[in-house]
């Protein structure tokens, strides 16, 4: 989480300052929102500092903004910037909960932001980790505003889809999706979780939403409230607090370092499948693979020679389950007699990634349902073609024409995306420069540094700052009049 205040308050009465969100250290896209918003606050507001409330334990202050210079190329005010360390993030590890994982992990939320606001009250609340319920715990110790930038919601639409049509998921087992009975018990489960989730998201005075697919889904579940299974729920909610009228949600896409990417030449590239993405389960690698497999099944002469094509798989590993489904992969493309034909780079340096997105020629993105998706948009500012799922951000507001013409393909299996790998890696010397340069003028355009701090700064989050403030001055006063009074009465 992160939190800033007056520089010259910290260690007053009334906690620390204007907002307070999330980290976990691993250098991933969601991380790149916070550090750019830090960075613009750090700028335009010199007399605050932000608090990051984190459970990286075993790093230090200095090592964690070198990390942030290193990985995104931002260098951060170590004066204006202080981190508070907790030590129950376990708490909302997902194996801590293998059962019951979304209730599990807001209960875990609760708990950590009880240890945050107990080692410091910021004065003003935002999450950018995705733990909403964290505002009941956080408005009841600190008395403060609550808000939240939303990546992924914590559940949504399609999640409450797929269990209805007992469809098999990451999220949805096969135990569950092949039984009537256990699908219909955890459809009930997650209504009902979607409308603790709402009541949670209602206390957040104003709410950032990173794509068009992501406000479509948390409008969704704000509104489920005012169902007739809603409001009858909602009734046994009243306990834990009003939630208040529905907050507007703006939507405020990432920032993309356009600038740095949009540096790279767009000829003479290099027969490279680049894949930019955290080794999660979501981002389901194993489909990469395999539509390699197929690409190099109806090619195969791209398996060696000049005309080799190569899947270059670049990603963080945070822990070790990440670090097994590194040597899954590997062992998946040695199933599939592809291993000479990918290469594995696992946490790599920023240069190193820039190297690579000045080289390769087309970038992939399998994931399904993905909220936004920053690499694809560092992948067409570099001048890659992009090759990503038929869904999500990527669908509807990233990969999508310019002027009626194409600035990528869409896909859905291993198949289509073979087939997409196949059109990108053969289109004419003409056809191939006019893409790379929609998708860069386009990428540029709409997903730049400043039009999220734009966005950000539209947000009102300075507004409910002053709020804060000038009520914190309020009550000072009154305590000194108060005090005047008893002392003259004496």
């Amino acid at each position: 989480m992160v939190a800033s205040r007056d520089k010259s308050d910290l260690g007053a009465e009334g906690g620390s300052g204007p907002f307070s969100a999330g980290l976990r250290n691993a250098g991933g896209g969601g991380e790149l929102v916070l550090w750019t918003a830090i960075k613009h606050i750090q700028t335009t507001e010199h007399d605050v500092l932000c608090i990051v409330y984190t459970g990286d334990v075993d790093a230090t202050k200095d090592e964690i903004i070198a990390k942030v210079n290193s990985r995104f190329n931002i260098a951060l005010d170590p004066d204006l910037l202080h981190f508070v360390f907790l030590h129950k993030r376990k708490w909302v590890e997902d194996t801590t909960w293998p059962r019951f994982t979304l209730a599990g992990q807001s209960i875990g939320s609760m708990i950590l932001a009880w240890e945050a606001m107990s080692l410091l009250i910021p004065d003003l609340f935002i999450d950018t980790m995705g733990y909403a319920f964290s505002f009941h715990v956080v408005q009841l110790l600190g008395g403060i505003p609550v808000s939240a930038y939303v990546h992924y919601p914590t559940i949504s639409s399609d999640m409450l889809a797929r269990v209805a049509s007992r469809k098999k998921w990451h999220t949805n087992t096969d135990t569950v999706a092949s039984s009537f009975v256990l699908s219909f018990a955890k459809l009930i489960y997650y209504r009902i979780f979607a409308l603790f989730y709402a009541n949670a998201l209602r206390k957040a005075s104003f709410l950032m939403v990173n794509s068009s697919w992501t406000k479509n889904h948390v409008d969704a579940i704000l509104a489920s409230t005012e169902t007739l299974f809603g409001r009858v729920v909602s009734r046994f909610l009243e306990p834990i607090g009003p939630s208040g009228p529905r907050a507007e949600t703006r939507t405020v896409f990432p920032p993309c370092n356009t600038s740095v990417m949009a540096r790279q030449e767009l000829t003479d590239r290099q027969r490279l499948i680049l894949s930019v993405q955290q080794f999660r389960p979501e981002k389901d690698h194993p489909l990469q693979v395999r539509a390699l497999h197929a690409l190099l099944q109806q090619r195969p002469e791209w398996r060696a020679g000049p005309q080799k094509v190569e899947l270059v798989l670049v990603g963080g590993a945070r822990n070790a389950a990440d670090s097994a489904r590194v040597d899954a992969l590997k062992a998946l493309c040695k199933e599939l007699d592809v291993e000479d034909n990918v290469v594995f780079v696992v946490n790599a340096e920023y240069l190193q990634l820039l190297s690579l997105l000045a080289n390769a020629s087309v970038g992939i993105s399998t994931m399904v349902d993905e909220h936004f998706g920053i690499n694809v948009v560092e992948y067409m500012a570099a001048g890659l073609i992009p090759v990503v799922n038929a869904s999500g951000g990527p669908l509807q507001d990233i990969v999508v024409p310019v002027d009626g013409e194409p600035t990528g393909y869409h896909a859905t299996d291993a198949e289509s995306y073979a087939h997409a790998l196949e059109e990108a890696l053969t289109l004419s010397p003409e056809a191939e420069l006019a893409m790379r340069r929609r998708a860069r003028a386009h990428a540029v355009k709409k997903f730049s540094v400043d039009e999220f701090t734009k966005g950000w700064a539209a947000s009102g989050w300075r507004d409910w700052r002053r709020n804060v403030k000038a009520e914190r001055e309020r009550a000072k006063v009154a305590v000194a009049q108060k005090g005047a009074h008893e002392k003259k009465a004496e």
